[in-house]
């Protein structure tokens, strides 16, 4: 079986290094990766194939820029090319990026069969574009690799079960990756190495688009970083651009991005994680460190509900009152939610067992 994986974001890379190894050890399978360029400097694109030993990609698309439809049209025409010369049996897809949306209706016009990793999110917020792209993706696939149970429980009340689709809870493969590079991470050239810190990571458009909630969420940094403990802020690009534009005061310790084992370091190394992203929500579960999110909903629900999430939205005093209320904490079962590190062999098995059948 070829198998055409796409993927084109920072998470999705993360991701492909565990799965890609798995396929790699699974007989009568074989990869072919297409790159669409949506994250494409070297912080949030090379360094993660230099890191974490990806294979590189066999399509390399460049495309990034521009509005989303604008985005994801460009790369369903380019990603449709490379399946018509490559002659995929199936196609791979990640997460909820306009990378995921455009590879699975790319495949799904040439009837070629989908799976989706990470399948059967949803925050309920139709205004979020990864709840549209995850919606759809969803609905063009006919494996729907899902991490938890509440994700398979989510397709359930869509009706999938009534569908000729697969819906197989394999667990979280982005706990894999944090398990298997755990013991190679490394500090960023311009960490601190205070004894404790905040870890912040602000990108989400429904916050950056927003000035008013980017504005509140920059005081709360601010107000922590001087009164309880440093806070450490690897921004984004469009970010940094957002806050200048604005005129916005930001001071905190700011750092480039990072790469994925620089990433771990610091969360090994944080107190607390202060995020308004979804796969760094799950990593400070992975690192045992207690997490504030900047949003008014999230995907991962059961972290809520275990107590190792608050949700805090963009409201300045709920997010200082949150981080102070929960700065120190540890949190220590962290094995039981996502699988235990087996999601990306789960899924190579069920990917050579539809080949060998």
């Amino acid at each position: 079986m070829k198998i055409l994986t796409i993927i084109g974001a920072r998470p999705q890379f993360i991701k492909a290094s565990v799965v890609s190894k798995a396929i790699a050890d699974q007989a009568g399978l074989s990869e072919v990766i297409i790159h669409t360029g949506q994250h494409f400097d070297a912080n949030m694109s090379a360094v993660f194939f230099d890191q974490l030993g990806i294979p590189k990609p066999d399509y390399n698309l460049d495309i990034h820029g521009g509005s989303h439809g604008d985005m994801t049209g460009r790369m369903l025409i380019e990603i449709e090319k490379v399946m018509l010369t490559a002659k995929p049996d199936r196609v791979l897809v990640y997460g909820d990026t306009n990378s995921t949306l455009a590879g699975a209706l790319a495949a799904s016009k040439l009837n070629v069969p989908v799976a989706h990793v990470e399948a059967g999110l949803r925050s309920f917020n139709m205004r979020m574009p990864e709840e549209v792209n995850r919606i759809v993706t969803d609905q063009v696939s006919d494996i729907l690799f899902c991490p938890t149970e509440t994700a398979v429980d989510n397709l359930k009340r869509e009706g999938f079960e009534a569908k000729r689709v697969s819906v197989i809870n394999v667990g979280d493969v982005m706990q894999d990756s944090a398990l298997f590079f755990a013991d190679r991470a490394s500090a960023p050239k311009d960490a601190i190495h205070e004894r404790d810190f905040i870890l912040a990571t602000l990108h989400r458009a429904e916050n950056t688009d927003h000035p008013q909630r980017l504005s509140n969420i920059c005081s709360a940094l601010n107000h922590l970083h001087n009164t309880v403990a440093p806070v450490v802020l690897p921004m984004h690009p469009r970010t940094r651009d957002i806050v200048s534009k604005l005129g916005i005061d930001l001071n905190v310790h700011v750092i480039d991005p990072v790469g994925y084992l620089e990433m771990i370091w610091l969360l090994q190394n944080c107190s607390m994680v202060l995020t308004d992203s979804g796969g760094v929500q799950k990593e400070a579960f992975f690192f045992g460190k207690p997490c504030v999110t900047m949003r008014d909903e999230t995907e991962w629900v059961e972290l809520v509900r275990v107590g190792a999430n608050i949700l805090a939205g963009a409201d300045t005093q709920k997010i200082i009152s949150a981080v102070v209320d929960g700065f120190g904490t540890t949190i220590t079962d962290t094995q039981g939610l996502y699988g235990g590190g087996e999601a990306s062999l789960r899924i190579a098995r069920c990917l050579a067992d539809i080949a060998q059948s």
